[in-house]
């Protein structure tokens, strides 16, 4: 896999070959030759071929290594679909129902209370208006933030880390923090609002990851390699990267005051090196582009690749639905101070995966329907039913938003669909 290319014929996918040169002048010009990225890579899929498939710049600036088709990126967020995909596994075999509440397997959240703001920036801990579900926590609308008080922009600031050693979810040294320990502590957090009542991204898909080893028995990465990654052959997909495969592990940048690219994680130093004890189900995988492709064309297949069958149709159907309550956009729930890997107007939300309501609400090109998420490093995908649509895009710049690449890759891809 390291150097073969996966084959594009732009003409089987519906793509108009004369177009697509717009996407490689863009991000060859603008971000590349420009210097505002190291290197990235994107895969157009349709109708189940690529039509479009291109490498640009470097996997690792300090060692010359150039962007190959088998290069291993950090996914981060990128990693909730494939949790909740596995734990709606686990609903098609009839252990859980979206709405039981979550103390009936983890019963020692029982007396979780809720922080409420009182007068004069007074604190006031009360019992929640209704037990948070499971549904809560593949939605975000849990009521868990980030405990102690960190939040994404603090995860990924140049002040928390250490230079060249950046953030890997699970692989912090001398941490020996489990997704079983983590229960435990936020047990000790109280809620930042009633479950139910708004939208804050925040580690309830890690709680789903758990959700997954309670039900099933498993550790979580073995389930996920047994249901998910084997049966797609998704063969670099994991929670490490071993040794035979990092000289294909691209280096992590972040921006300096500058806008210099700043080295952020080396990858031969990288604590993806190592088997963590944290599996984060909110951002701890790393993949490739080729792998992720084959992940996002089973979920617009309705649950199947190549004969191997991961959900049912219905279910697909099911996570890929708008759930904010009234069919709302996530500007309309949003927890104050909020972040997400979408913009938030016209925007739904369904288990783990963002769903865009018409055009013109979310101002940017597309369709209604198509689902989406993206990493703090910057990579993203979206799939489009309605078109026949799959983009998958890798790169390393932490952190995420610092660059629209969805919406100008969007205005860049949609004009090449034909028929």
């Amino acid at each position: 896999m390291d150097n073969v290319a996966m084959r594009a014929d732009p003409s089987s996918a519906g793509l108009d070959e004369r177009q697509l040169p717009r996407i490689t002048e863009h991000l060859q010009a603008r971000y590349i030759d420009a210097g505002r990225i190291a290197g990235c890579q994107i895969a157009v899929a349709r109708h189940g071929q690529v039509g479009y498939f291109r490498s640009f710049g470097a996997a690792d600036l300090e060692r010359s290594v150039p962007v190959r088709p088998g290069t291993i990126w950090r996914i981060y967020s990128m990693t909730k679909p494939v949790t909740g995909v596995a734990l709606m596994s686990l609903y098609e075999r009839g252990m859980f129902q979206l709405g039981d509440p979550v103390t009936r397997f983890i019963p020692q959240w029982r007396d979780l209370k809720v922080r409420e703001r009182g007068p004069a920036g007074t604190e006031l801990l009360v019992d929640p208006e209704r037990p948070m579900t499971v549904r809560d926590l593949l939605m975000h609308t849990s009521g868990l933030g980030f405990g102690g008080g960190k939040t994404l922009a603090e995860l990924f600031s140049a002040q928390g880390q250490v230079p060249g050693v950046g953030f890997a979810p699970g692989h912090r040294p001398g941490s020996k923090a489990t997704l079983e320990t983590m229960i435990d502590r936020y047990a000790g957090h109280p809620l930042e609002f009633h479950p139910g009542t708004a939208w804050l991204y925040s580690v309830s898909t890690d709680v789903c990851a758990r959700l997954v080893e309670i039900i099933s028995g498993q550790r979580f990465d073995h389930y996920l390699r047994h249901v998910v990654f084997e049966p797609l052959g998704m063969r670099d997909t994991a929670f490490r990267v071993p040794e035979d495969k990092v000289h294909r592990f691209a280096a992590c940048y972040r921006r300096d005051a500058a806008k210099r690219l700043v080295l952020a994680d080396d990858p031969r130093r990288s604590g993806y090196r190592e088997e963590p004890s944290f599996l984060s189900g909110g951002g701890g995988l790393v993949s490739t582009t080729a792998d992720y492709l084959r992940f996002c064309q089973m979920m617009l297949n309705g649950g199947e690749l190549d004969g191997a069958r991961i959900l049912g149709r219905k279910t697909i159907e099911l996570m890929t639905s708008n759930h904010l309550p009234g069919d709302a956009d996530l500007r309309s729930v949003a927890f104050p101070g909020g972040y997400g890997e979408v913009g938030f107007a016209g925007m739904g939300f369904g288990l783990t995966v963002a769903v865009a309501k018409a055009p013109a609400l979310t101002q940017v090109i597309g369709s209604a329907g198509e689902y989406m998420w993206g990493g703090a490093a910057s990579t993203i995908f979206w799939v489009d039913p309605a078109e026949d649509l799959i983009v998958v895009f890798m790169t390393q710049l932490l952190p995420s938003g610092t660059f629209n690449f969805r919406g100008q890759l969007k205005a860049l891809v949609y004009p090449a669909l034909v028929g």
